[in-house]
């Protein structure tokens, strides 16, 4: 079956087209319609689609933009232009982005309908391949009296996911599902599993972040209940569930999905506040116990990239002016296992970073603290010795572990995170040098001009008139 998204701006004509022509004759089926090219896209992304009618001047995205972005995501769909005037012009660039056929609304009254579907089923049938002609047709709500189990092939990069998968050899008896467009449901006959498994599992190995998952249960269930179940697999399991180490994993259609309510603000921030504790750097089994809790919110990717984003923040305030330097956020990840593994370089940079894994974990608690007030409480000219005693630590061995486990003296790191700061508030407010001091821990102007200028080989005025002049 040749599944059709039918794309215009006028209702009635989309209508009118879904209504009139004889689609079923020719093997095709209307999966859809979008009144914008914006709006088609968005359906192309979550419904597989062999054939798209577009109209070519249409608000948001025109029918050549919407072509020119279908021709780069996925490459065999084919594509026909609907237009209103035969503007030479339009059509030739539709013609040379792929477009197998067009069709001027004003000749549809005048040609039979018929022959506009024959036309375009004939130009489909000549660019598919055999094996993708006499592939099974799979009507939704048929029931599956044949096979027992199938091998789904999904993808979590839908850029370059098993689109091509329809070109495979296959027996004529096996058959080739199409659940969306990363993921491909391969049914073998029953005593012919090997076979196939050995074809996709081959094909899984070659495709970037695949997995080849043998499904069971597949008996007795309509095509649209297969198809459904695969989906929502890709959707709410995939994500937790790949690693590159394990390629293949067994289901079965009898297993649910359970329900992952969103977690409150508050567990949020217990989780945020027990990643922001030292003792995760050096304590295994804590590491797996924050990396485990983490995993069970079953977080949705873009909060999940919140939270790392905000963590990244916070561990930057402790490490920026040691030698581990300022971290640099996961930009994109397409699985848990990506997180993952970035957290364990995280966690091996600090470890190298801070060294000393003589102290104890009391210790490193003691000078992450250290580190979090001195951040906090910037606009005030804490000591070591304030600190040692807040800690309840002598004044020598603070000194002497700070040194040690953060890589700089109590006093070089405290200066640099408040000229950091300083240099912050002169670049981003028009306050006085005066204010900039004292917010930063400085009672005496001058002094806290000298040490700018140690630091930085400037005053704060021509630093703040410099640096905006660069903006």
């Amino acid at each position: 079956m040749i599944r059709v998204l039918v794309v215009d701006d006028d209702k009635l004509v989309r209508k009118g087209l879904i209504s009139a022509m004889p689609w079923q004759e020719f093997g095709m089926q209307v999966v859809g319609e979008a009144n914008n090219g914006a709006k088609a896209l968005e359906f192309l992304e979550s419904q597989p689609v062999d054939l798209l009618l577009t109209d070519l001047a249409m608000p948001v995205m025109s029918g050549i933009e919407l072509m020119r972005t279908a021709r780069k995501h996925y490459p065999h769909l084919h594509m026909v232009v609907l237009t209103l005037h035969q503007d030479f012009e339009y059509i030739q660039e539709a013609l040379r982005l792929g477009a197998i056929d067009y069709i001027a609304k004003v000749q549809l009254e005048k040609e039979q309908f018929e022959e506009v579907l024959g036309r375009i089923a004939g130009r489909i049938s000549e660019q598919m391949p055999q094996s993708r002609q006499s592939q099974k047709t799979f009507i939704p709500d048929e029931v599956n009296e044949v096979y027992e189990k199938g091998f789904v092939l999904l993808s979590l990069d839908r850029e370059s996911g098993p689109n091509g998968l329809h070109e495979l050899k296959l027996e004529a008896d096996d058959a080739l599902m199409e659940a969306d467009r990363s993921s491909w449901i391969g049914l073998p006959m029953k005593g012919e599993e090997s076979r196939l498994f050995e074809t996709l599992s081959e094909k899984a190995r070659t495709l970037p972040a695949s997995m080849l998952l043998i499904l069971s249960d597949l008996h007795g269930r309509s095509w649209k209940e297969i198809q459904q179940w695969v989906r929502a697999y890709a959707e709410k399991e995939l994500f937790y569930e790949y690693r590159p180490d394990c390629p293949i994993a067994s289901a079965s259609m009898k297993d649910g999905f359970e329900t992952y309510a969103d977690p409150d603000d508050e567990q949020l921030a217990r989780v945020k506040e027990s990643w922001l504790t030292s003792g995760w750097f050096h304590n295994d089994d804590l590491y797996e116990k924050l990396i485990g809790d983490m995993k069970s919110l079953r977080l949705h990717k873009s909060q999940l990239l919140g939270l790392l984003y905000s963590l990244v923040m916070e561990w930057n305030r402790l490490f920026a002016q040691t030698p581990m330097g300022k971290i640099q956020r996961l930009h994109a990840f397409h699985s848990w296992f990506q997180v993952e593994q970035w957290l364990g370089k995280l966690r091996r940079d600090i470890q190298e970073s801070t060294g000393h894994a003589s102290y104890s974990q009391e210790i490193r608690d003691c000078i992450t603290k250290a580190v979090a007030m001195v951040q906090a409480e910037i606009h005030r000219p804490l000591t070591a010795a304030q600190l040692a005693q807040r800690l309840n630590i002598s004044r020598s061995y603070f000194s002497q572990c700070f040194k040690d486990i953060i890589g700089k003296t109590f006093n070089e790191f405290s200066r640099s995170v408040r000229i950091e700061k300083a240099k912050e508030y002169l670049l981003n407010t028009n306050d006085t040098i005066a204010w900039i001091a004292e917010q930063t821990g400085y009672s005496d102007e001058k002094y806290f001009s000298r040490i700018f200028r140690e630091l930085t080989g400037m005053l704060p005025s021509e630093y703040r008139m410099t640096h905006r002049k660069g903006k």
